[in-house]
């Protein structure tokens, strides 16, 4: 069983509906404590974006080869499964938070300033990034930074 810190992001990916982003799932025996989500829009362009960070209780489809979790020590593999750019949605859950960005290089970030502020994704459990309202068309990078615990 993988234990330890994670990253795992996409980077320029082109997006202009709206849409899941990323998708993390815990595996069936651990927990995952996220304590960093970001997205960044890679234009001079104009404009905002609204992005929603919610738990699911469905997941998505999403487009071949997603991100794999990195290491961010000497650890093993993340148990946790990656999906990204969804071509199917899944059931949208609780929103945890959504917030609007500036797209003329601006970025958004969720951080957990202490423990307790952790979002924990139980074992099973799904975690989103979401555009719940189609952007202006951009490459856009995100990602989630967690611990896996179990």
């Amino acid at each position: 069983m993988a234990a330890g810190t994670y990253d795992v992001h996409g980077d320029a990916q082109t997006v202009a509906t709206a849409i899941t982003i990323l998708e993390l799932t815990a595996p069936a025996t651990a927990i995952l404590r996220v304590f960093r989500a970001w997205v960044s829009a890679n234009t001079s362009t104009a404009g905002s974006g609204r992005i929603r960070l919610l738990r699911k209780s469905a997941t998505i489809t999403g487009t071949a080869s997603p991100p794999t979790p990195s290491p961010l020590g000497a650890f093993a593999s993340s148990g946790a499964t990656v999906k990204w750019i969804a071509t199917a949605e899944g059931t949208d859950g609780t929103i945890l938070h959504e917030e609007t960005f500036r797209l003329d290089g601006g970025s958004w970030t969720w951080a957990a300033l202490k423990e307790s502020e952790m979002i924990i994704v139980p074992p099973s459990g799904i975690l989103a990034l979401k555009f719940p309202a189609a952007p202006t068309s951009n490459a856009f990078s995100f990602g989630f930074s967690y611990d896996e615990v179990g």
